[in-house]
């Protein structure tokens, strides 16, 4: 004889969307492997999986309620034995096929009497007693009885009527609840389906408005843009989303606007650099022309032409190497130092006397760097270093129209331990803040004088091939460069 049954779950299998998309394939969101055909089938699955939560209770009370209308209708027969003492044959048949017990009998605790019964009961497999029922021993009942094997019989004890303190007994048979709660869960599962089938499709309707498509959308724009980087209506346009996709359609927009800025930008560089290949030739022979020129003139018994024809000589020595000085930037082909221990305020004088600060009229330089300086550098690379940041400086300046304006270009240097460290400044407006996050990037110029924006990109790559860096002085007054220059390792 059995008191208490087991409840039994049934696992629920988990479902994963089939199918991997094709290279290129754009109807992705139509597929049963795609995002929406796992939308679809997922929102079934949680359906019908929120259904099943609801099921067991409702079986469970189904059940009990089923108990009790048997009981219920028993007691109403008790009463009536309770006031004639008898109940007639007719009434017992009636009583017997309304609750389908096998028998029915009243316990009043000190006398139990027989109320009706069409055959003796075998052996009983359950006992339930309606009084001792929680909601954990209900469900665990209402599982052991769905899954009942047999022709056995239950017993079911419990008040008949509200208001008697008498117990009915009633045995049944247990295929009869059986029954009739296997067609109640068949109806159950019928509109469980029925509700799954709505609200998924509601659901995945919603979903796909609001997300599928706006993916979608965003899938064919990168494809669009995909074709043609460089061209700039084939940024995708933002819907004006405040969620995360239209965040997301913000920062596509940014990466793609920035990366068509930046492939414009190479394209143009690599023009630059076929154009200076195919002025190279000329250029290079209009310089060597010009250094045989002054070459005769070294000749010339003049102090004046003696002194500054050797000087003309180099300018053109670098002038000569420097028509390349573009295109070997874009080509990232800049040579690797030759560095040799120099001499840094010879250096700055020679840059000096390159630019004419000597006799300038208006712009002052200023040399501070000690005689006993020295630095570890490539000659020619060292003095394209302070030659740009000298250069710009000046043109800085010559801009100034104020007279009254101090215009002052100084150079200043200290070695401290293995490493020089340069600053050159001048009085002049400073760098515009707009510019500064990008000022040693190629094609960034701050320059109001038609430069083409790559002296500091190349000064910070030479600085960089000798191990040292250059960085931008915002504490001090107008334009100050800090460069640092270590010495070459053993």
């Amino acid at each position: 004889m059995k008191h208490e049954g087991t409840p039994q779950g049934a696992a629920v299998p988990s479902v994963e969307g089939g199918g991997l998309a094709e290279a290129g394939e754009r109807a992705i969101g139509y597929r049963l492997g795609g995002l929406s055909g796992k939308l679809l089938l997922l929102t079934v699955v949680f359906v019908m999986l929120a259904e099943v939560l609801i099921y067991v209770p409702s079986v469970a009370n189904y059940r009990n309620t089923w108990l009790m209308d048997r009981l219920t209708t028993a007691g109403v027969a008790a009463s009536v034995l309770a006031e004639t003492s008898t109940i007639a044959p007719r009434l017992q048949e009636e009583l017997l096929r309304t609750t389908g017990a096998l028998a029915i009998s009243l316990d009043q605790g000190t006398r139990r009497s027989l109320i009706a019964m069409s055959d003796v009961p075998g052996e009983v497999d359950i006992v339930i007693n309606m009084a001792e029922v929680t909601p954990w021993s209900s469900i665990a009942s209402t599982f052991e009885i769905l899954t009942y094997r047999g022709d056995g019989v239950m017993r079911v004890i419990g008040a008949g009527q509200m208001g008697h303190t008498e117990r009915v007994d009633v045995v049944l048979p247990v295929r009869l609840l059986q029954a009739d709660m296997l067609a109640f869960s068949g109806r159950i599962l019928a509109l469980s389906l029925v509700i799954s089938v709505i609200t998924a499709s509601l659901v995945y309707i919603t979903l796909r408005a609001l997300f599928i498509r706006p993916l979608r959308r965003l899938t064919s724009s990168m494809d669009r843009f995909a074709e043609n980087p460089e061209d700039a209506s084939r940024i995708v346009t933002t819907s004006g989303r405040r969620d995360e996709l239209g965040e997301a359609e913000l920062r596509l927009a940014a990466m793609e606007e920035a990366l068509s800025r930046a492939l414009q930008q190479k394209q143009r560089l690599a023009d630059l650099g076929l154009a200076v290949s195919k002025i190279n030739h000329d250029l290079r022979n209009l310089l060597a022309s010009a250094q045989l020129f002054l070459e005769r003139l070294e000749h010339v018994p003049d102090p004046t032409v003696n002194r500054l024809a050797p000087k003309i000589l180099a300018t053109l020595d670098r002038a000569v190497g420097y028509t390349q000085a573009v295109m070997s930037y874009g080509k990232a082909q800049e040579r690797a130092p030759q560095r040799r221990l120099l001499n840094l305020r010879r250096v700055a004088d020679d840059v000096a006397d390159v630019l004419g600060l000597a006799d300038h009229e208006t712009v002052s330089f200023d040399n501070k760097i000690p005689d006993t300086v020295e630095i570890d550098a490539d000659p020619e690379q060292i003095f394209r270093v302070l030659l740009n940041l000298v250069r710009n400086a000046l043109q800085a300046l010559d801009a100034e129209k104020d007279g009254a304006l101090v215009r002052r270009i100084t150079v200043e240097a200290s070695r401290e331990g293995g490493c020089v460290t340069i600053d050159v400044s001048d009085t002049g407006p400073g760098i515009p803040a707009n510019i500064r996050g990008a000022l040693f990037k190629a094609f960034h110029s701050g320059s109001k004088h038609g430069g083409v924006g790559l002296g500091l990109a190349i000064v910070a790559e030479l600085l960089k091939a000798h191990g040292g860096g250059i960085r931008l002085d915002e504490s001090k007054p107008g334009t100050c460069f800090c460069l640092t220059v270590p010495d070459r390792t053993a």
